[in-house]
């Protein structure tokens, strides 16, 4: 169903709108039909949101809704919602309430039982995933501690989790923090994003006991993924008969379905594949 262009077909509440997370062009028509309709857009910063809202010539109300106002502003929002007012919430970059603010105004509304609306699209987390070959069962801890001890009972966690482990650190944090994942995550793979859709994009994907070889330049935050435990086994590698037959299932099949196909039958992790998969398609 499409919406009209009637803003007063919209019905009132609140929508929390995705934005992207670095390219403008991914944005969604329905997130931009939404926030062209909004009455009120709440941005985390209004200084980074304004640079998506002018591209896309969007003239609505602004305020600032951060992590430091976000309780105080809450009387205020939810007056504007009830006073029948299309009210839609961005972060900025990817998708609200997310490891950014948004939940103690979701809680609220669910609490008045006003209508709240999710506006999907773009997230550091999905597109990250997608590319990292590793087991799509995944566990998302958001933002690490800002402090060593913190941090350290965070991964001992992580350590004894058998599925992919996802969390976002800043650059800084991460260049200081390679001792203490070799610790925990030494046999397993990884895979950090930066700046993902962006022009200067960054990926680096090896293993953990060789993070050492790899390092960001200090700014900005990062997506970081640990590989799936491989349960202490010896990881094989892709001998010539496991090649060809890559090479022929590649005529017909994803890349996808292939990991899922030779992980199962062999002890070969999966980045291996995805890997030697891309070397073949590169080589086309």
């Amino acid at each position: 169903m499409t919406l009209k262009e009637d803003k007063n077909k919209i019905k009132s509440g609140l929508y929390i709108v995705s934005t992207p997370i670095g390219n403008l062009r991914d944005i969604t028509l329905r997130a931009l039909d939404i926030l062209k309709k909004s009455n009120v857009i709440l941005c985390e910063d209004t200084r980074v949101s304004k640079k998506l809202l002018s591209h896309y010539e969007i003239h609505a109300n602004l305020i600032s809704n951060h992590k430091f106002n976000e309780k105080k502003n809450l009387e205020k929002i939810i007056n504007i919602i009830n006073e029948g007012k299309i009210v839609s919430l961005i972060s900025d970059a990817g998708s609200p309430a997310i490891s950014d603010p948004g939940r103690l105004l979701v809680n609220r509304c669910v609490k008045e039982k006003i209508s709240i609306v999710p506006i999907p699209g773009p997230s550091a987390v999905t597109a990250s995933m997608s590319i990292s070959g590793f087991s799509d069962q995944f566990y998302f801890h958001g933002f690490l501690s800002d402090r060593v001890n913190p941090i350290r009972k965070e991964f001992e966690m992580f350590k004894n989790l058998k599925c992919s482990i996802v969390f976002f650190i800043s650059v800084q944090k991460l260049n200081k923090k390679f001792e203490m994942l070799k610790e925990f995550f030494s046999e397993r793979d990884i895979l950090i994003c930066r700046e993902i859709t962006k022009i200067h994009e960054t990926i680096y994907r090896g293993k953990v006991s060789e993070i050492d070889n790899f390092q960001f330049k200090p700014k900005g935050e990062v997506t970081v993924i640990i590989s799936e435990k491989n349960n202490n086994k010896t990881v094989e590698s892709l001998d010539e008969s496991d090649k060809k037959e890559i090479k022929k299932l590649i005529l017909n099949k994803s890349i996808k379905d292939i990991v899922g196909i030779i992980s199962k039958e062999k002890n070969i992790s999966k980045s291996k594949i995805y890997n030697y998969c891309l070397q073949i398609r590169n080589e086309k």
